[in-house]
């Protein structure tokens, strides 16, 4: 891949943005790599979590000079033809960050330095934000005289209040990770960038250690009843356990749980066939 690094750790996948002499800014390259390697680690069964971090200072500085100058550029051609191929361009973005939200891996992101404009959009997509005490961010885009299109104003609303959220995209202003942590937008402060990545990776190994179908099952649950009703959201889980609690994962814990060892559960089927 021309943008990130891919390694492994057991059943833990970690992706990590390899642009350090550029703050890790999101070229056309990032846009089309991050949906593709989610894909591929969502369909393999071998991989129960993944961790997201940045080499160099930063996270992410966000989107790159290139990527806005494809905006710029579409921006003067014909109104109309312009504005219908600028929405297309917008929602291809949008479904880069998508695929972390929609993939069955729980994603972990650990955030040093900065992480500002499209790294917001990007963490408020992953379940989990571990943050280092230099990190710092910002809805940076009011400062360039445009709206965050990429998920931000769609997906924080929902993990701290609205008002918050607004006063941070009305004004652009950089905000700590203690304040961060005190709105419930990062689960943890860390001591540095060593520190930040040690703990996301532990984190994603516990979390791996699980029931891969019983972890697939709180992921898609919570993220549902975030969008619908409670009523809804008891019907969804209701139907999801009617289908997917299985014997085999109930058994292995409780057996372990008797023996006093850590219970070992079977990976989800491999995907084969189309897409897989």
């Amino acid at each position: 891949m021309a943008f990130f690094e891919l390694t492994r750790e057991g059943s833990v996948a970690k992706l990590v943005m390899n642009r350090p002499d550029k703050a890790n800014g999101m070229t056309p390259e990032f846009w089309a790599e991050l949906p593709k390697v989610v894909r591929e680690l969502d369909a393999d069964s071998s991989v129960r979590a993944l961790v997201i971090a940045g080499n160099g200072r930063h996270f992410t500085g966000g989107m790159d000079l290139a990527s806005f100058q494809q905006i710029m550029h579409l921006v003067q051609k014909e109104p109309g033809r312009a504005a219908f191929a600028l929405r297309q361009l917008i929602l291809t973005l949008q479904d880069s960050f998508t695929a972390l939200e929609v993939s069955r891996l729980p994603v972990i992101a650990a955030i040093h330095g900065a992480c500002i404009g499209g790294g917001i959009d990007m963490i408020s997509a992953c379940d989990l934000r571990l943050a280092s005490k230099d990190a710092s961010f910002s809805i940076e885009e009011i400062h360039v005289g445009m709206t965050a299109d990429v998920g931000t104003l769609q997906r924080l609303p929902k993990l701290i209040p609205p008002g918050v959220v607004k006063e941070l995209a009305f004004t652009g202003r950089r905000f700590s990770p203690v304040e961060a942590l005190a709105w419930g937008f990062v689960n943890e402060i860390c001591e540095d960038d060593d520190a930040v990545q040690v703990r996301a990776m532990e984190l994603a190994g516990e979390i791996a250690e699980k029931s891969p179908l019983a972890i697939a099952g709180i992921k898609h649950s919570v993220d549902y009843a975030r969008d619908h009703t409670v009523r809804d959201g008891l019907d969804q889980i209701a139907t999801w356990n009617a289908g997917m609690l299985r014997p085999e994962d109930l058994s292995a814990a409780l057996q372990a749980k008797m023996a006093k060892k850590a219970a070992v559960f079977a990976d989800l089927e491999k995907l084969t066939g189309l897409g897989g």
